[in-house]
C-alpha cells in the first residue's frame, strides 16, 4: 500500500514581505533586546544579512497580514537596522501559536547551517566569528558540527537544543547507535554532555567505530555497572518504540485540544463567564493555551 502524502507545513520557495505586514504574538521586550543573543542576532544580520527565513503564516484575522511562526528576534533586527523587507519561508499551517516555542533561541544545528550558509555566501570565518561576537574556534568548531554525525541522527536533533560536546559522545558510536541515542535524548528531555557520555558508556563495544572501542575499563564505572548501563539502554530504546506507536495521535490530540480551548477563551462572553465566576479555571486554562491577548 502506498503512503499516504504527507501535507507540506512550508513552501517550498521564500517570499519577500514588508516588516509593516508581519506581527508577532509576543513583542520584542526591553530586557530581551539586551541580551547577549539578541546582540548576536542583530550583529549577525547587519554583517552577513539575513541567512535564516523568517517562518509566518497568513493572520487568518486580518487579509493581508502575516502571523510569525519562526525568527521574531531576527525580524525585530530587521526592523532597528531601517530594513523596509524581510525574507519569509511561508506556513501553510495557520495555528501559529503551536509553532511558538521555538522562537526563543536558536537550536545548534539551526546556527551550525546559519554559519556554513554565510560562508558559502562569501563571508570569511573572521567576519562571521565578529559578527556573532565569538573567537574564530568557536565559528570552526560549529562549522565541523556534523562531521561523522548520521543524517537521521542530525534530523531528530535539528531543533533541539543540544549541548556542542554531546556530538563528540556521538562521533564515537555508528550510525544506528546515533539514531537510537538521540532518540532517546528527545524522549526524556535531556540534551546535556553529561546525558550523552551516560548512554555512550552503556554502549556496547559493537555499536561504537572502529578506533573508538574500549580498551580498557571506563574511569569509575564496574563491568557490572556497565553491564546494567547496557541492559537499561535496550529497555528505554523499547519503552520509545512503544511510545513511538502513539505519539503521532496523541500530538494531535493535544493539538485540536489546545486549538478549541485557545478558540472559546477568545469569545468574550465566555472569557467574561469564567473571569466573574472560575477565575481559577481561567488561570489555568489560560496558562494552558500560554493565550495572553486582552479580551475587550
Amino acid at each position: 500500500m502506498a503512503p499516504a502524502p504527507v501535507a507540506k507545513a512550508f513552501a517550498d520557495a521564500t517570499i519577500s514581505i514588508p516588516l509593516d505586514e508581519i506581527t508577532t504574538l509576543h513583542p520584542v521586550t526591553d530586557t530581551v533586546r539586551a541580551s547577549r543573543k539578541y546582540a548576536q542576532i542583530t550583529a549577525s544580520v547587519r554583517e552577513v544579512g539575513l541567512i535564516e527565513p523568517i517562518a509566518v503564516s497568513i493572520d487568518p484575522r486580518t487579509p493581508g497580514r502575516y502571523m510569525v511562526v519562526d525568527g521574531r528576534l531576527r525580524l525585530e533586527a530587521l526592523k532597528e537596522l531601517g530594513e523596509r523587507d524581510a525574507v519569509c519561508l511561508l506556513s501553510s499551517d495557520d495555528e501559529a501559536y503551536t509553532f511558538n516555542k521555538r522562537t526563543n533561541r536558536l537550536a545548534i544545528i539551526q546556527e551550525h547551517k546559519m554559519i556554513l550558509r554565510a560562508i558559502e555566501l562569501g563571508a570569511s570565518e573572521d567576519r562571521v566569528a565578529a559578527a556573532l561576537h565569538v573567537k574564530i574556534d568557536h565559528i570552526r568548531r560549529k562549522r565541523r558540527l556534523l562531521d561523522g554525525i548520521s543524517p537521521d541522527a542530525v534530523a531528530i536533533l535539528e531543533d533541539k537544543h543540544v549541548s556542542i560536546n554531546a556530538f563528540d559522545a556521538l562521533r564515537k558510536m555508528v550510525s544506528e547507535r546515533q539514531i537510537e541515542v538521540a532518540q532517546a535524548m528527545v524522549v526524556m528531555n535531556r540534551f546535556t554532555v553529561s546525558y550523552a557520555k551516560t548512554l555512550l558508556a552503556g554502549t556496547p563495544d559493537s555499536q561504537l567505530i572502529a578506533g573508538r572501542r574500549r580498551r580498557q575499563k571506563t574511569n569509575g564505572v564496574t563491568d557490572e555497572q556497565l553491564s546494567i548501563m547496557q541492559r537499561e539502554s535496550a529497555t528505554l530504546d523499547r519503552e520509545f518504540r512503544v511510545i513511538e506507536e502513539t505519539y503521532g495521535l496523541d500530538h494531535l490530540d493535544l493539538v485540536l485540544a489546545k486549538g478549541y480551548l485557545g478558540r472559546m477563551l477568545a469569545n468574550v462572553q465566555v472569557h467574561n463567564y469564567l473571569e466573574r465566576h472560575h477565575k481559577d479555571i481561567l488561570a489555568e486554562l489560560m496558562q494552558l493555551t500560554e493565550q495572553q491577548a486582552t479580551v475587550a
